[in-house]
């Protein structure tokens, strides 16, 4: 496949292109949504020994979604992103922090990539919820190891994250149904 044309159709916010390719000789258009790349991470408090996840309103949803950490890639590097958005989000500094794997979200049409990472903290800062500036109004989760491999999840950066960590712990999750 080569790409021929690249037009940009919107650009707000988000940005939307439209692409001429072709293919085996063959010229068609596909559209391109490019929302920025992001970092996302699965928090552990070594302290109270439970998970933290964000719960927030996510409009193309139309609710509120338990999610990992994450946040828009911040000056091309992720590890910077993802600390800034965990003391963001959750008000922790992060202790250590470990790559666990990247993924794309769509990549039938979205160019959104997502670094994702295993995050511990021990010492809460700041009271998190997020920064009023960018209207975000982000609700703390602290859930056991039992609670989180049991919840059902919607995000698929956090399905991916609870996968991962079940494969560690050598446990899958109670309710594959739930998280699949």
């Amino acid at each position: 496949m080569t790409i021929k044309k690249i037009k940009t159709i919107y650009d707000g916010f988000y940005t939307l292109r439209k692409l001429v390719v072709e293919e085996n000789g063959e010229i068609f258009e596909r559209e391109q949504f490019e929302s920025g790349d992001g970092a996302a991470a699965l928090v552990y408090d070594t302290q109270k020994e439970k998970y933290i996840l964000v719960k927030q309103y996510r409009y193309p949803a139309r609710q509120e979604l338990l999610e990992v950490v994450a946040g828009v890639l911040e000056d091309n590097d992720p590890e910077k992103t993802i600390r800034k958005e965990i003391e963001e989000e959750t008000g922790y500094t992060v202790d250590s922090l470990q790559h666990i794997r990247d993924i794309y979200t769509s990549p039938g049409a979205c160019t959104e990539k997502i670094y994702m990472y295993y995050a511990e903290v021990s010492r809460q800062k700041g009271k998190g919820g997020g920064l009023d500036e960018e209207n975000e109004n982000v609700k703390i989760v602290y859930l056991t190891q039992e609670e989180l491999l049991q919840k059902e999840l919607l995000d698929a950066k956090t399905i991916i994250a609870v996968h991962w960590l079940s494969k560690k712990l050598n446990q899958p999750p109670k309710d594959t149904e739930a998280t699949l």
